[in-house]
């Protein structure tokens, strides 16, 4: 369905609303679409007008939704935002979801089917390091391989990744923190991106090498090496040693080729950073609708950033397949509650500054349009950080919502393609799993085409559908997953993106 154009100036997305966005400037005394009401001062595009009075203390409505209170009386055409509006604990009812159902005629990619039977979208080499005391090694490494030309040997190997990180010692042995680090270090060494992989440890760290390869059952072979730099007798032999692991585990990767493969096995991580007023009206329901597709064909499509549901969580609730699945997503906000108030922070300090200069006032109203990303079909799942999927279909994982660690955690859980919706302009990559954008308006996509793979700025110009566009989204997921690569590859994004969630004491 394409969004009527029926104001030039201002969008009412729901009539139940109280307010509507702006999707120009609109000036002082110029009528505010169709209404009987003229703007009380400039509203920016993306930001909301009053649509009537809405006394202080009353709710002000946005996608049919609550996104907040008046903090003060608001007169009609008046500016709507951070100075007048603040966030509150109601919430609209949410009906109980429909019976989803949906046909998608079997569709496939050019992937890497592993000895596992997982498929992968990228054929890369892994240098993963288990403390930030070998970070240096393993980049060395992977320099000297390319520098060598040693890739160039091996046509059908992506690339060779360190995987670096800033934690791995300073922790407590035991506990949530440790098995956070743990499950997220080999969670993603284990993703289907990677044909083989290089584990380069110091020696004397907390998260030790031996202990990892008994918990997870690994054995060394010709996919998978280990050693630590202790052992190897300091830096120099230790590249040398790196050096040498690699012209085993090259060859053994080289071997695997792209072949086509059902979309039921793709798993896609949905991420939105840098949101704007137009976020949750063009880019994220499209890309819902991409991944209600992509579970229609049998995929996986991974929700998380669990202060980014905040406001919303009644919606995904009633979508749960069971009563078991909507109490697990209960309890992660029920600790982030307890996690924030710990730390003296509030779930509404989530909107950045750039969110709020997009139009953004309240994490109610970021939420509702973030949700909107995982589209309609049923929540089957709710899995802890980098814990690994367990169902088909639309599945959350608890994260933070800063979105690097968030899509770290995504990729350990298997997410083999990341689908980035932004508003304000994001740089972000995500190797092994290749990361597309898809642009909330079309200014940004003029500004940043370089970085923007899909521009959905059309949705609101009323020139596309929600529809049209997410079925353009899933066909360059397929086309990205069967080998293209998309923007931030392009830009040699991804190497630096690896943020696992750190929590606990660093002692």
């Amino acid at each position: 369905m394409t969004l009527a154009m029926t104001r030039p100036n201002a969008l009412r997305l729901n009539g139940a609303d109280n307010v509507a966005i702006a999707l120009r400037r609109i000036a002082p005394g110029e009528a505010v679409g169709q209404e009987e009401i003229a703007a009380a001062e400039p509203i920016q595009n993306g930001h909301k007008v009053a649509l009537c009075p809405i006394p202080a203390g009353q709710p002000v409505l946005k996608y049919g939704q609550v996104i907040g209170v008046a903090t003060a009386d608001i007169a009609a055409g008046a500016h709507v935002h951070s100075h007048n509006l603040a966030v509150s604990g109601l919430r609209q009812d949410a009906a109980a979801a429909a019976p989803w159902s949906r046909r998608e005629a079997p569709r496939s990619f050019q992937g890497f089917r592993r000895a596992n039977g997982k498929a992968g979208v990228r054929n890369y080499v892994a240098i993963l390091t288990s403390v930030n005391c070998s970070s240096t090694v393993a980049r060395h490494i992977a320099e000297a391989a390319e520098r060598s030309g040693l890739l160039d040997q091996f046509p059908h190997v992506d690339g060779v990744v360190p995987i670096t990180h800033a934690s791995g010692c300073g922790m407590a042995a035991s506990g949530e923190g440790f098995d956070i680090l743990r499950r997220t270090l080999w969670g993603t060494a284990a993703n289907p991106n990677f044909g083989a992989v290089l584990l380069v440890g110091l020696g004397c760290e907390v998260i030790q090498i031996a202990r990892l390869k008994a918990d997870f059952g690994l054995s060394e072979g010709e996919a998978f090496r280990a050693f630590t730099i202790q052992e190897a007798g300091g830096t120099r032999r230790a590249i040398e040693q790196g050096l040498e692991a690699l012209r085993d585990l090259l060859p053994v990767a080289d071997r695997t080729r792209r072949e086509a493969i059902p979309a039921s096995e793709l798993v896609l991580g949905l991420q939105c950073g840098g949101s704007d007023g137009w976020s949750g009206v063009t880019s994220n329901p499209a890309l819902g609708a991409a991944s209600d597709r992509l579970v229609a064909l049998g995929g996986t499509v991974i929700l998380s950033e669990t202060p980014e549901i905040y406001g919303a969580e009644h919606l995904l609730y009633a979508r749960a397949r069971s009563l078991e699945v909507s109490d697990r997503l209960r309890r992660r906000l029920d600790w982030w509650e307890a996690y924030t108030r710990l730390h003296g922070a509030e779930m509404d300090n989530n909107p950045s500054p750039g969110n709020k200069a997009g139009g953004l006032t309240t994490i109610l109203e970021k939420s509702l349009g973030a949700v909107a990303k995982s589209g309609a079909s049923p929540l089957n799942d709710v899995i802890g950080y980098a814990e690994p999927i367990r169902e088909r279909g639309l599945v959350f994982m608890d994260s933070p919502g800063f979105d690097p660690c968030s899509a770290t955690g995504q990729v350990a859980s298997g997410a083999t393609l990341i689908a980035f919706t932004t508003g304000r302009g994001s740089a972000f990559g995500c190797k092994p799993s290749p990361s597309i954008k898809l642009s909330s308006n079309s200014e940004l996509y003029a500004r940043q085409s370089d970085d923007i793979d899909i521009d959905c700025g059309p949705i609101a110009a009323g020139e596309a559908s929600i529809e049209s566009k997410g079925e353009e989204i899933l066909d360059y997921l397929l086309e990205v997953a069967s080998g293209r690569q998309s923007k931030s590859e392009a830009l040699g994004y991804g190497g630096a993106e690896f943020v696992p969630w750190q929590i606990g004491a660093v002692m």
